[in-house]
Order: C-alpha cells, then structure tokens, then sequence
C-alpha cells in the first residue's frame, strides 16, 4: 500500500535569506556553513542560489533552506521576489569593506519594505579574521541603525560559520 504523502526527514522548515552587497562573502558563508568548506575565489551570484543544512537542536531536526542572493543592482527586482516566505534575513557586510557596511542603512530600507516586522533578522559583519585589512571597527557595526531585535554577530571569513561570534 503507497501512502501519498511522505515521510518528512525534518520536524521544522525553516528559510532563511542572505542579502548585503556583492562581494561581502554571502556565498563563502553558505558554503562553510552547507559544507563545511571554504574557497578564496570570488564567483559574483547570478541571481540567486540555495543550499539545505539540517541541524538537531533540542532533539528536533531543522531543515535550514538558506538563499544566497546576488548582491548587484541589477539583480534586486529578483532577489525581493524571495523575501516572500522567509523566517530569517541574515544581513552580511564585509569588515573590511566600508562601503558594504555603508550599504546596510539600504539594504534594512528593502527588508522593511519586503518583509513583515515578524521576520527575525540578524547582522553579519563578515571576514573578521581578517584584522589587518579592517575598516569597519567592532563597535561601529554594533551602533549600526537596525530594527531594535536584531542582533549581531562577527564571522570570521575561514573559519566554521555554526560558531558565529557575538558582538
């Protein structure tokens, strides 16, 4: 006898967005954290992408559905057709990049303009590892203007992004 509806390998679905400018490391962070690998080649994102981790957490299995969108301009009126649906915004800029760290007074201007107030939202500053080269200092990207629950975290660019650091 065939059932016509299949057994779920997960108890919760959960999507997740990542958005911040091209080059900030959002498809490096999705790689590290899908699986568990890291490349310094640059590929820009066409459009978007998507990868699927499933974590356990408090004896439950979570499906994270994580969308890797394209950071340019040209791409923006794709991209916010995928804000639809998702949980989670997982806003990155790159510490070592003023100007994606500039950018994120925009891109929270789209997430407001695309997403309910309930969707959580957290701020990445991306590639912390990479101390020299900073220009973003830690408590800059602490006082940035964002919506008053989220919070934010420092990620070091190679090293495993399920560890993601407080600020």
């Amino acid at each position: 006898m065939s059932s016509s509806r299949q057994r779920q390998d997960y108890d919760y679905l959960i999507k997740l967005l990542l958005i911040g400018d091209s080059g900030v490391g959002k498809s490096c962070l999705l790689l590290r954290f899908s699986e568990d690998q890291f490349t310094t080649s640059f590929i820009t994102t066409i459009g978007i992408d998507f990868k699927i981790r499933t974590i356990e957490m408090e004896g439950k299995r979570i499906k994270l559905q994580i969308w890797d969108t394209a950071g340019q301009e040209r791409f923006r009126t794709i991209t916010t057709a995928y804000y639809r649906g998702a949980m989670g915004i997982l806003l990155v800029y790159d510490v070592c990049d003023e100007t994606s760290f500039n950018n994120i007074r925009n891109w929270i201007s789209n997430i407001e303009k695309h997403v309910a107030d309930s969707v959580h939202k957290i701020l990445i500053g991306n590639k912390s590892d990479m101390e020299g080269k900073r220009q973003v200092p830690t408590a800059t990207g602490q006082v940035v203007p964002r919506p008053a629950d989220t919070p934010s975290f420092r990620a070091a660019h190679a090293s495993i992004v399920c560890h993601l650091l407080p600020v």
